[in-house]
């Protein structure tokens, strides 16, 4: 199957034969931009060997008055999309220094497309490391050092059970904190007008972001509230340069959950108040 977009409009995904019938009855241009599984850049669809012969190498005509629109540079993807070239290990590590150093640059190049699997398991695999790692931590800090608390070893046993338990089921809290997160982010993106794209681009934004955070909770003592810190700036920023949208719009959708929530706290307060003073006025 092939991605086409035309600009920074996603056209949808054709056969290789829809493809060619398209470029014969002008539903697709030769310059429209062509992506299939395996290829490391997007290219337009006259340098497809397949599609040779299957259009007129000539631009269409351009109207007196008017200039032609130019083409947006292809996404050219981050180093996980080459990981079967790269290696898993190589690409983990590329993608995640230019996407904690370059986070700009880094969303920048992020294809906006190309299904959820390929992010999902980025993400699975850096916050998987990052939890995981926090929760030994924590508990070799707790059994093991005179720092720790004095325990019994029934307590040592029921915290070791505990481990091994979120061991196992820590990606599988990963996957769904994904699809939540994502879904939760779209939703206010699209209130403050600011979701361009379609939720794909923000559940690939989200993936990036997380499976890049996850690793900084390795550093001790602080590694939670860091990473908890430059995960919001990520969002911030994949967001905006995912959706091609402006930073504010990406940091208010951002924020508004916090802020509803704080506010709906808030209100939850001020009624058991009012109502607490209300009573004590009745006695």
């Amino acid at each position: 199957m092939i991605h086409v977009n035309r600009g920074a409009t996603s056209l949808g995904v054709f056969s290789e034969e829809e493809v060619r019938e398209g470029l014969r009855t002008g539903r697709f241009l030769p310059s429209d931009l062509g992506w299939r599984e395996g290829m490391p850049n997007w290219q337009p669809l006259s340098q497809f060997a397949e599609f040779a012969g299957a259009a007129p190498a000539t631009q269409p005509p351009v109207q007196a008055g008017t200039t032609p629109m130019p083409q947006p540079p292809a996404r050219s993807g981050l180093p996980w999309d080459e990981r079967q070239t790269k290696g898993l290990l190589n690409a983990f590590v590329e993608t995640l220094q230019i996407v904690l150093t370059r986070p700009g640059e880094a969303f920048t190049r992020m294809r906006r497309e190309g299904g959820l699997g390929e992010p999902l398991l980025y993400a699975v695999i850096g916050g998987t490391f990052g939890g995981l790692f926090a929760v030994t931590y924590n508990f070799v800090l707790r059994s093991f050092t005179p720092f720790g608390d004095k325990q019994s070893a029934f307590a040592h046993l029921f915290a070791g059970v505990g481990w091994i338990f979120l061991l196992v089921l820590t990606p599988l809290f990963v996957v769904i904190g994904m699809f939540i997160a994502s879904a939760i982010l779209h939703v206010c993106l699209m209130i403050v007008g600011g979701a361009k794209q379609s939720f794909e681009t923000t559940f690939r934004a989200v993936c990036f972001a997380e499976g890049s955070a996850g690793p900084l909770l390795v550093i001790p003592f602080c590694g939670g509230l860091i990473s908890g810190i430059w995960k919001i700036v990520l969002y911030c920023v994949g967001l905006a340069r995912a959706h091609e949208t402006d930073t504010g719009r990406a940091v208010i959708a951002v924020f508004l959950p916090l802020v509803v929530c704080c506010g709906g706290f808030l209100l939850i307060l001020v009624m058991f108040g009012a109502l607490g003073a209300w009573s004590a006025s009745q006695h």
